[in-house]
């Protein structure tokens, strides 16, 4: 682990065992552990015996903690940056405190692992050699309806993010502006013993969430495409 360097190190996205001994290593070396949440990266830790100094860095402090960070690295200190789950800064704080890392000199090292984006579309069995990546929507309704709508113009295979508790209300958004027959896939609790994908017709899927009450993590993947494989239109 080298001085002079910003580790942005990747945890499981939910299977503990998901962690690259890479990270493992740079987290063991490592004199301070930047997080996102306390109780989440001492749980984390805690799983694998590791003992360290933490700072949270989130929405709410990211600028006074990124500047605290940075003079911790000027000092001489090893720090490693994680998020709750998964690789930090994809929908997650880092952003600040990677731009001032980059402005004072400080090499930025990613530390690969754990990511929902591609197993859900490995496991989706869609055409995956290209797709659009959205991410999240807007929690705003009118701004959700214009994103979508905007969305609807690509064709493209679609992959959108989502809080746990707004999955039903986004199937039923996306229902309505894509049609209940457009072939999704709900890629639901992945890497956890609770693991399923959900294939088939949003209206399909949709009642199978709302029937079974399904709040948990998940990636959505929408088949917009008008021609190709998987298309079935």
């Amino acid at each position: 682990m080298n001085k002079n360097t910003l580790y942005l190190v990747s945890t499981p996205i939910g299977n503990y065992e998901d962690i690259t001994l890479r990270a493992l290593n740079i987290l063991k070396e490592s004199d301070v552990v930047v997080c996102e949440e306390y109780k989440e990266a001492r749980r984390l830790l805690s799983k694998y015996e590791i003992q360290k100094e933490l700072i949270s860095l989130n929405e709410h402090n990211e600028d006074e903690s990124s500047r605290e960070v940075i003079q911790l690295i000027k000092d001489g200190k090893k720090i490693a940056l994680i998020s709750d789950c998964g690789t930090p800064l994809f929908s997650d704080p880092g952003h600040t405190l990677v731009d001032m890392a980059i402005q004072a000199n400080i090499t930025i090292s990613p530390v690969p692992g754990a990511s929902s984006l591609l197993p859900a579309l490995t496991g989706s069995n869609f055409d995956i050699e290209k797709f659009y990546y959205y991410g999240w929507l807007s929690p705003k309704k009118e701004i959700r309806k214009k994103e979508l709508l905007n969305l609807k113009k690509r064709n493209d295979l679609l992959v959108i993010m989502e809080t746990p508790y707004r999955l039903k209300q986004l199937l039923g958004d996306v229902s309505k502006v894509f049609g209940s027959k457009t072939q999704i896939v709900l890629a639901y609790k992945l890497t956890q013993p609770e693991e399923i994908f959900y294939r088939g017709e949003i209206g399909s899927i949709l009642k199978t969430v709302t029937d079974q009450k399904l709040k948990g993590e998940f990636v959505l993947l929408v088949n917009n495409r008008k021609i190709g494989r998987n298309n079935k239109n």
